[in-house]
């Protein structure tokens, strides 16, 4: 009885944990009571939310890494919208990581352009230019009127009238027009004070040249918009030497909070530390010109252009010792900062290296030196000038002939000196047709020069059987007629003739040099011998006495020993094929100085206009106002006076 007791009483304890799981079954007993048909139901449950993960994962791949946007450059929501034009043809994770990164492309100035002595003659500077909006007139929601704007932007800028101002106005839908000139800082500011909508003040960088159209055909002009194109001169010739190395910097960018305001900040992850943040070279396209030169040789040109009303003009100062041009001047020209106010397009081009003229008797000393060379001649000998003497058919006179008349018997000096024409065919003609013309070809007269400034035009001989069948042809070619070459041509031969028969090649580039003058990159020195050395000295003689005794005397200086040459040629009319009767050209070449050469110079002023107009009294005295500034710029010490020599 007793243990029954016990037994009813006894209680069994069990965990709250054993409880639980007696609660629950386990999974396996669970999975073993489903049905097969509900185990297939999750597995393709469980199939299909799994393809959906990797599909949309894939998809995000395609669409951040892979896809492109797609929408193309040219299509019209791309023109529409600049913004959808930017992300055109870029991927996702491309857009992303321009997000996170930027490159940095600072403008990369173009290299200053200087003369011989580091004058600055072009150079990058920073402008502002006005734009224009006719359409957009309004100042505090009021409309202005277009005379009340042109006003006050006359009484801003001193560049053009009211009414001049208004001209820009008249087309009211056209927009963003410039005006061609910059201003200046303070007129920036008076301009943005007057807070007129349509007037659009943008700072750029400009190519600017301070010294105007002094040095204008030679450096030439680029454009003055976006794409900066070099149009002329050796800007044009010389512009990969001139376009420095663009530098990119790729840059992170991030986030900061300052004031309560997100700001851009960006830092350089990607600079190496060796690498400086900005490097510019300082080197600069350095010319053989000499700016004090080029402004008495211009000076000296106009003085004469405007007392003869002449057409045109040209003075070439060269180094016969290398080739180096020291000025090259050409009238009329053009300023390079105003580029576009000019209708005439042939201002544009260098005319002493690009048009062809018959040089005349200019080219008599070059003939001389031939003959010399060949032997046919000797300095000493004389030749009966009869004044006019018959060719063929056709009869050649002295151009003094109806007021000299025949001169009798003349050295060869005085044939230079009194430019004889007789005389110079009766030299000539020494010498077999074949020989002159072989002679002619090899000074290079058809040869174009490889100048740094566009457009060179290579001379015209006539052809060689006709040149050799036709007497006329080589006898007017002894008085410089019937072929023709450019002005920087015929300086070229006559500084052979100083330079001991040696022709070198001209040039106004002098090389890339850093601010303390040194030498990075220059032109190597090349030169030909095409006269002996003797008879360059005999014909340098020569032509001194055309200064002291001839029609050279209009160049000559005191205690100065000069050589040189006049010549008045006839112009070709183009219309007719024969010369025109009132039209001519005058020149005279001179070299300086005689006792030991180092400069030519070369005068040329086209159709000066008056009944008395030769190189000796047109073209002889612009040599001579140059050759005097050489004097002073150069420093050249005078030799003993005429009596003592």
């Amino acid at each position: 009885m007793a243990t029954k007791k016990r037994s009813r009483q006894q209680k069994t304890i069990i965990s709250p944990h054993s409880a639980m799981n007696a609660r629950q079954p386990s999974t396996k007993r669970v999975a073993e009571n489903l049905s097969p048909q509900v185990v297939g139901r999750l597995i393709f449950v469980w199939g299909v939310l799994l393809l959906a993960a990797i599909a949309i994962t894939g998809r995000l791949y395609v669409l951040q890494v892979a896809e492109t946007i797609p929408i193309a450059e040219d299509s019209e929501m791309a023109k529409e919208d600049t913004h959808l034009r930017q992300l055109a043809g870029k991927t996702y994770k491309e857009i992303a990581k321009n997000q996170q990164n930027t490159i940095l492309e600072p403008y990369t100035p173009r290299r200053q352009i200087v003369d011989s002595q580091q004058n600055i003659l072009a150079t990058d500077v920073i402008t502002y230019k006005l734009y224009i909006h006719p359409n957009l007139f309004i100042r505090n929601r009021q409309q202005i009127s277009a005379q009340e704007i042109a006003q006050q932007l006359a009484d801003i800028l001193d560049t053009k009238t009211a009414d001049e101002f208004l001209t820009y106005f008249q087309d009211k839908n056209k927009k963003g027009i410039p005006l061609p000139e910059n201003i200046s800082d303070s007129a920036v500011a008076k301009i943005r004070a007057l807070s007129i909508d349509g007037l659009d003040v943008r700072k750029q960088y400009s190519r600017v040249y301070p010294h105007k159209e002094m040095v204008a055909e030679v450096i030439g002009y680029i454009n003055d918009d976006s794409d900066r194109q070099p149009q002329a001169g050796v800007e044009y010739t010389q512009n990969e030497l001139l376009i420095r190395k663009p530098i990119r910097l790729k840059l992170k960018r991030s986030f900061s909070k300052q004031d309560g305001k997100k700001q851009k900040v960006f830092f350089p992850g990607y600079l190496e530390r060796s690498r400086p943040f900005l490097a510019f070279d300082d080197r600069r396209l350095q010319l053989t010109i000499d700016l004090r030169l080029q402004q008495s040789a211009r000076a000296a040109l106009k003085a004469t252009m405007d007392e003869f009303q002449a057409k045109r003009g040209t003075v070439i100062v060269m180094d016969v010792s290398d080739g180096s041009i020291l000025a090259m001047v050409c009238d009329p020209t053009y300023d390079p900062n105003q580029y576009q106010q000019y209708t005439d397009y042939s201002l544009f081009k260098n005319w002493a290296v690009t048009d062809l003229y018959e040089p005349g008797s200019t080219f008599k000393p070059i003939n001389i030196a031939i003959a010399l060379d060949e032997g046919v001649i000797t300095p000493k000998e004389t030749i009966e000038d009869t004044g006019k003497i018959k060719i063929g058919t056709d009869t050649v006179r002295n151009h003094d002939y109806y007021d000299k008349g025949a001169r009798g018997e003349m050295t060869i000096p005085e044939i230079l000196q009194q430019s004889s024409n007789v005389g110079m065919i009766k030299i000539m003609e020494r010498i077999a047709p074949e020989k002159y013309y072989q002679r002619l070809k090899e000074l290079g007269i058809e040869d174009k020069l490889e100048l740094e400034i566009p457009g060179s035009t290579a001379g015209t001989l006539k052809d060689e059987i006709e040149f050799t069948v036709r007497e006329i042809e080589p006898a007017t070619a002894s008085f410089g007629q019937g072929f023709s070459l450019t002005p920087l041509k015929l300086l070229q031969i006559h500084a052979a003739i100083a330079n001991n028969g040696k022709i070198v090649t001209p040039h106004v580039v002098r090389g890339l040099s850093d601010f303390d003058g040194y030498l990075h990159y220059s032109l190597p020195k090349q030169e030909t011998e095409i006269f002996s050395e003797k008879t360059t000295r005999t014909v340098l003689e020569m032509m001194e006495t055309v200064v002291q005794d001839g029609s050279g005397k209009a160049a000559k200086i005191a205690n100065y020993r000069i050589a040189g040459k006049t010549g008045t040629s006839q112009k070709s009319d183009l219309t007719t094929g024969y010369y025109a009767e009132n039209a001519k050209i005058t020149s005279f070449v001179g070299i300086f100085p005689v006792e030991k050469p180092r400069y030519a110079v070369l005068a040329v002023v086209d159709e000066p206009q008056g009944r008395y107009t030769f190189g000796s009294n047109v073209a002889a005295p612009v040599v001579g106002e140059v050759i005097k500034a050489i004097i002073a710029h150069k420093g050249i010490e005078p030799v003993e006076s005429e009596s003592k020599r």
